[in-house]
């Protein structure tokens, strides 16, 4: 990395100058980064942020004052990069162009550097240690969100092989943050602090914070969320106490304290424009909901059981919260999509709770074609192989259901083979006391069963030929069209969470 950064016309001691907050973590790094910017931007600071991955288009990954570059600005330094790089290629070595994740990382860097932000919030893209962005030298503060099992295959299958590589980003006096994790992986990122002289503070929960004061409202949902805004209250108070800033005077700190043999980061009171930060903080995709007349969308990026874990207190706790607007018929869906090394059949089995009318299953692909859709396209996989996959999500689920056996208000008659491959590619009866399950070759073919054309943005041209040829897709379109109200939660993939946002929202597309 080190050597793509010189050829790019950077040397490591520039980046020095960007003010960064590097922020690792299993689940909620990402939320973190979005609190932890948008606090400091609401002192007036010019912000950059580096995020991944993207949902609808890669221009998202390299924000200015929280707003994705604009199509000029992406186009200008990508192709300024990538000359550079070709013109110092080395003649003896295969290898002219660094990696897509490396790309991107050097030209947020250019970007930044360029449009002279006053800091840079960095996310991590994998573990820590070997990560990419782990060449950056002096972080002005580290933090690392709740910690848990995922990407096995590159960071290993334990927790606490998992913290090792998280604790790679701690710096030499360079002071870093964490919330309480189980004592295992805990232990670990103090021993990696320890043996570099980091030190390592273990932030407070909310509430702590809030004892001298109002409650805080968060701009985004669900109760795990407090972990990662108390995270980035600690980030953005180190940040301002490190660069002296004149708004830290209104902090009122205690004294430290020590809980697992670490300090406890400071209790202090939240300033206004903390207060504001937190208020106005979005992070599409993340426990996001999106109402739609009758249809209400709950959109959330699990992909780790943690994570799915939080998303399902959260979707069950929305719909308590949520008033009844009729007295007809209400209908849970499901739209599901997992990939990579993750584990379908637990994940699943977590969301067996929610009680679903219907499971559907698709790629994360907006269309059928890939034309116009670059930004989301996964070149590493066929998509026989991700159809595939869809099947065995749908296997699983049936046999989880067939286990719980949960009573089913709706229910539909037993299949009959021959619905057209190419756009319904299996479906299972929705038998008594069960959920009923289709898998559909795209996003776009499954939103236009799920919505039956009653969402007001959503509007294809006409449906594809056949969507309804199944008995169980017929029967089910017939429920939907007759609900009150249909609640629908997309999750299991950020990448399939941006292709529905993709269709839902156009705006994002612009």
């Amino acid at each position: 990395m080190k050597l793509y950064l010189a050829r790019s016309g950077l040397q490591v001691e520039d980046l020095d100058r960007l003010n960064i907050i590097h922020i690792t973590g299993t689940k909620g790094k990402g939320s973190t980064c979005a609190f932890t910017e948008r606090i400091l931007r609401s002192y007036g600071l010019k912000t950059g942020l580096f995020s991944s991955p993207h949902l609808v288009q890669v221009r998202e990954r390299i924000r200015i004052n929280g707003q994705p570059i604009s199509p000029e600005l992406f186009t200008k330094h990508f192709w300024r990069l990538y000359r550079r790089l070709e013109e110092t290629k080395d003649s003896k070595s295969c290898v002219s162009m660094p990696a897509y994740f490396r790309f991107l990382t050097l030209m947020a860097f250019h970007v930044f550097l360029q449009e002279k932000v006053d800091l840079a919030v960095v996310e991590v893209g994998i573990g820590g240690a070997y990560d990419c962005t782990n060449i950056i030298r002096k972080p002005v503060v580290c933090g690392v969100s709740s910690l848990g099992i995922d990407h096995t295959s590159l960071l290993g299958d334990t927790v606490e092989k998992i913290a090792w590589q998280k604790g790679g980003i701690f710096k030499h006096g360079v002071p870093a943050f964490t919330v309480p994790q189980p004592d295992g992986p805990l232990a670990v990122l103090r021993e990696r602090a320890e043996q570099i002289s980091c030190p390592l503070y273990l932030c407070p929960p909310l509430e702590a914070l809030e004892e001298e004061g109002p409650p805080l409202t968060l701009g985004l949902e669900g109760e795990h969320q407090r972990s990662n805004a108390a995270l980035a209250l600690q980030l953005a108070r180190c940040w301002l106490q490190q660069k002296d800033h004149q708004g830290i005077r209104e902090l009122k700190a205690s004294k430290l304290s020590f809980l697992h043999q670490l300090p406890l980061a400071p209790v202090f009171q939240p300033t206004s424009h903390m207060r504001l930060g937190l208020r106005h903080t979005e992070w599409p995709g993340r426990s996001q909901v999106l109402r739609r007349g009758h249809l209400t969308w709950y959109l959330d990026g699990a992909h780790t059981s943690s994570s799915m874990q939080a998303c399902v207190r959260w979707f069950r706790q929305a719909l308590l919260r949520g008033e009844r607007r009729s007295s007809g018929p209400e209908v849970r869906v499901l739209l599901f999509n997992s990939t990579g090394d993750r584990d379908p059949a637990a994940l699943l089995k977590l969301l067996q709770p929610c009680q679903f009318d219907y499971a559907v299953f698709c790629p994360n692909l907006t269309e059928v074609s890939s034309t116009g859709n670059a930004d989301q396209q996964n070149f590493t996989v066929t998509l026989d192989q991700v159809l595939l996959r869809c099947l065995e999500h749908q296997q699983h689920w049936n046999h989880l259901d067939e286990e719980q056996a949960t009573p089913d208000l709706w229910s539909a008659p037993s299949p009959e083979p021959g619905g057209p491959a190419s756009l319904q590619l299996a479906s299972c009866p929705s038998h008594a006391h069960s959920t009923g399950s289709l898998v559909f070759s795209c996003i776009s073919h499954a939103l236009q069963w799920i919505t039956q054309g009653q969402d007001p943005v959503f509007q294809p041209p006409s449906p594809p030929r056949g969507l309804l040829a199944h008995p169980v897709a017929g029967s089910g379109a017939s429920v939907l069209r007759e609900a009150a109200a249909i609640h629908v939660l997309v999750t299991g993939s950020l990448h399939l969470v941006g292709g529905v946002l993709k269709l839902l929202e156009p705006s994002l597309s612009q």
